[in-house]
C-alpha cells in the first residue's frame, strides 16, 4: 500500500511539474500578445464593394453587418462574384492600414484573409473564387500586408472562417439547420478548402503571429468535429509553432489547442481573468464598410474599452472596415488618430499593463492598470471623470506609494495625497490632465497589498453597501443586475445575513441609509449590525411608480434613514444585515449607504 501511495504522490508531483512547465511556455508565448494590449482588426471582402447595399436594398432580417449581405440578401455565387469589378486597385495600398495602424498605437494587425462568404483575398490555388481571380488583377492583397507589417513592425495575424463558407457547397451555411448535412460530405469541405488553404497561409506570407477563427459557439453545438479542429492545431503547431490560436476555433479558453480567449463580438471584460484574453470590437456598429453607417463610437468610449480590458488583464483588438477603394472613412481615420495621439502620451499606462485584483469597475471615477519596473509598481489611475471637489478617492491598496505624479502635455505634476489604510486621497488641481482620459502615476517601492473586499469609497466620500461588493451571503441571494429601470438588488426571500467588509476612516458618527423595495401589504423587520450595535427599523410596503408616463410602471425603491452608528476607532468592520422576511416578502435591497455625520 506504501508503495501505491508513493507512486500515486510521484505521479501528482510530475503532473503538477508538467502543468508548470506548460503554463510557463504558454506564458512565453503569449507574452507579446499580452504587453501589445491593442491591436488592428480589418474586414475587408467582396462584400466591402456592396457597402450595405443591393440592388436598392438594405441588408435584410435586422443586424445590418454589411459583411453577411450574400446570405441576407439571397445573392448567387456569380451576381455576387461582379462586386470584384468595383475595386479600385490604383488606390488599394495595404501599406496604408499598417500606418495607420502604427499611428493608432496598435502593435498587431488581424485582416479576413477568408470570411464567411468563402472568398480567399489572396491568390489561393485551392479556389478560384479569390479576390484576385475574381478581379483580373495579378495583386496579393495578403502578400503586400504582409510585406508591409514587416517593414513597421507589426505583427500579423489572419481572420479565417473555417466553420461558416458560403461558396463550398459542402461548407456551413446556416440554412443547413434546415436540410441537415451528413458528416461525411461536411469534412470534404473541411479537406478540399479549410486544410489546403490554411496551409497556404502557413507557409507563403512569413511569420505570422495569430490565427484568429469565427466560430461562435461550442463545436458540439455545430457540424464540426473535434477531430477536424485538432488537425487545424496540428497544422499550424507544425508549419508555425509560435502562432497564437484563438478561443473561438470552437475549444473553451482551458484546451491545450487555445492559446488566448476571443470573447463575443464586442462583448468587453466583466472581472479580472488570469489567462490572455481579448475583445474584438467595432470602431462604429458594422464590421465590414457599411455606407448607411451613423453609429461610430466616441474617441472616449474607445478609449475607455481599450483602458477597461487591460485593467482585467485582457487585450482590445479594434475594427475597421475600409472602402472597396482601400480607403478608411474620415470619422474611423479621426477616432484611431486621437486614440493615437492619447497613447503617445499615456501608453506606459497600457503596454505591458495588466490590472490588480479588485473588483471590476468598483471605482466610480475610472479604472486602473498596473506593471512592475525594476522591482518597483507602477499603478496607473485612468480618471474618466475629474472629481468636482478635487480629490479621487482611491480604495483598496494597502501599500502607501513614494510618489504621485499627473501626466500633462507639459510634463509629469507632482500631486499630494493622504492615506489613512486601504483609501488614499489624491488632491487634484483644477485642469484635467486630458481630454480624454486623464492618467494619474502611483510609484510603490515594492508590490503592492490589495484588498480586493471591501467596499470602494465612492466619488463624493461615504461607502455604497450594495450586490456588488457584498462581502459574505450566507443564504444565497439572487442578485438581480440593472436592467435600466430598477437599480441592481438582492432579493432577499428567506432567512440569512449579508456581509460587507468597510474600512472607517476615522472615528465619529455615521449616518445608515436605506434603498429598498418592499413587495408585501405588511411591514417587514430588518436589522443592521456592527461591534455590537443594532439599527431596526419595520419597512413600509413602497409600492409602484411610473417610470413613464401611460407606458411603463415598476418597483418603487424608498430610501429611509436607520439611523446612525458610532466607531470609536478607524479600521475595519464588517457590517450585516438581516430581515425578517418571513413577516412578508419578498424584501428587495439595493443598497446601504454609510456616510460620516458633519459636526
Amino acid at each position: 500500500m506504501k508503495l501505491k501511495i508513493v507512486f500515486y504522490l510521484s505521479w501528482m508531483a510530475l503532473a503538477t511539474l508538467s502543468a508548470n512547465a506548460q503554463a510557463t511556455a504558454t506564458a512565453q508565448k503569449t507574452k507579446w500578445f499580452t504587453d501589445a494590449r491593442f491591436g488592428m482588426f480589418i474586414h475587408w471582402g467582396l462584400y466591402s464593394a456592396a457597402e450595405g447595399m443591393w440592388k436598392g436594398e438594405r441588408l435584410r432580417y435586422g443586424n445590418n453587418y454589411a459583411e453577411w449581405i450574400r446570405y441576407r440578401n439571397r445573392i448567387s455565387k456569380e451576381e455576387y462574384g461582379t462586386l470584384a469589378k468595383r475595386f479600385d486597385w490604383n488606390r488599394i495600398n495595404p501599406e496604408e492600414w499598417v500606418l495607420l495602424a502604427k499611428k493608432a498605437g496598435m502593435k498587431y494587425i488581424t485582416i479576413t484573409s477568408k470570411h464567411h462568404d468563402g472568398v480567399a483575398l489572396w491568390n489561393s490555388k485551392v479556389s478560384d473564387y479569390n479576390l484576385t481571380k475574381l478581379s483580373g488583377t495579378n495583386r496579393d492583397v495578403i502578400r503586400e500586408l504582409a510585406v508591409a507589417c514587416k517593414k513597421h513592425g507589426i505583427k500579423l495575424g489572419f481572420y479565417y472562417s473555417h466553420w461558416v463558407d458560403w461558396d463550398h457547397p459542402y461548407g456551413w451555411d446556416h440554412n443547413k439547420e434546415l436540410t441537415g448535412i451528413k458528416d461525411e460530405d461536411y469534412d470534404r469541405y473541411w479537406q478540399e478548402k479549410v486544410i489546403p488553404q490554411l496551409r497556404e497561409l502557413l507557409t507563403n506570407y512569413g511569420d505570422i503571429a495569430m490565427f484568429w477563427f469565427d466560430m461562435w459557439l461550442n463545436y458540439k453545438k455545430t457540424v464540426v468535429k473535434k477531430e477536424q479542429l485538432d488537425q487545424v492545431v496540428r497544422l499550424i503547431r507544425e508549419l508555425q509553432p509560435n502562432c497564437l490560436i484563438n478561443s473561438r476555433i470552437g475549444l473553451p479558453a482551458s484546451d491545450p489547442g487555445v492559446d488566448f480567449e476571443s470573447k463575443g463580438d464586442n462583448e468587453f471584460g466583466s472581472a479580472y481573468t488570469e489567462h490572455p484574453w481579448e475583445t474584438s470590437g467595432t470602431i462604429a456598429h458594422s464590421w465590414g464598410y457599411y455606407g448607411q453607417e451613423n453609429e461610430w463610437k466616441s474617441t472616449s468610449q474607445l478609449l475607455q474599452s481599450l483602458i477597461g480590458n487591460v485593467s482585467l488583464n485582457g487585450d482590445f483588438t479594434l475594427n475597421i472596415g475600409p472602402r472597396a477603394d482601400g480607403s478608411v472613412p474620415y470619422e474611423g481615420v479621426r477616432r484611431l488618430e486621437d486614440m493615437g495621439k492619447w497613447l503617445s502620451k499615456n501608453g506606459e499606462a497600457i503596454y505591458g499593463c495588466t490590472g490588480l485584483e479588485l473588483r471590476a469597475g468598483q471605482h466610480d471615477w475610472g479604472r486602473i492598470t498596473t506593471k512592475r519596473v525594476h522591482k518597483k509598481q507602477l499603478v496607473y489611475l485612468h480618471v474618466y471623470n475629474w472629481p468636482l471637489d478635487k480629490v479621487l478617492r482611491l480604495s483598496g491598496i494597502l501599500s502607501r506609494p513614494e510618489k504621485a505624479e499627473l501626466i500633462t502635455d507639459a510634463g509629469r505634476k507632482p500631486l499630494k495625497f493622504v492615506q489613512q489604510g486601504p483609501l488614499t486621497h489624491i488632491h487634484l488641481p483644477q485642469q484635467a490632465g486630458d481630454r480624454f482620459v486623464s492618467v494619474i502615476v502611483l510609484r510603490y517601492p515594492e508590490p503592492v497589498e490589495v484588498d480586493g473586499e471591501m467596499v470602494a469609497e465612492a466619488g463624493f466620500g461615504g461607502f455604497p453597501l450594495s450586490s456588488s461588493n457584498v462581502w459574505e451571503n450566507t443564504a444565497a441571494y439572487k442578485r438581480v443586475k440593472y436592467d435600466g429601470l430598477r437599480p441592481a438588488h438582492f432579493i432577499i426571500d428567506k432567512e440569512g445575513a449579508l456581509t460587507w467588509e468597510v474600512y472607517i476612516p476615522e472615528a465619529g458618527n455615521y449616518a445608515a441609509d436605506l434603498s429598498y423595495h418592499n413587495h408585501s401589504k405588511a411591514p417587514i423587520g430588518v436589522q443592521l449590525l456592527v461591534t455590537g450595535q443594532r439599527l431596526e427599523q419595520q419597512l413600509k410596503p413602497s409600492g409602484t411608480i411610473v417610470a413613464e408616463p401611460h407606458s411603463s410602471y415598476t418597483e418603487e425603491f424608498a430610501d429611509t434613514r436607520l439611523g446612525q452608528l458610532r466607531f470609536s476607532d478607524a479600521g475595519f468592520y464588517q457590517l450585516t444585515f438581516k430581515a425578517a422576511v418571513k413577516e412578508g416578502g419578498p424584501l428587495l435591497l439595493n443598497r446601504v449607504w454609510i456616510q460620516k455625520v458633519a459636526q
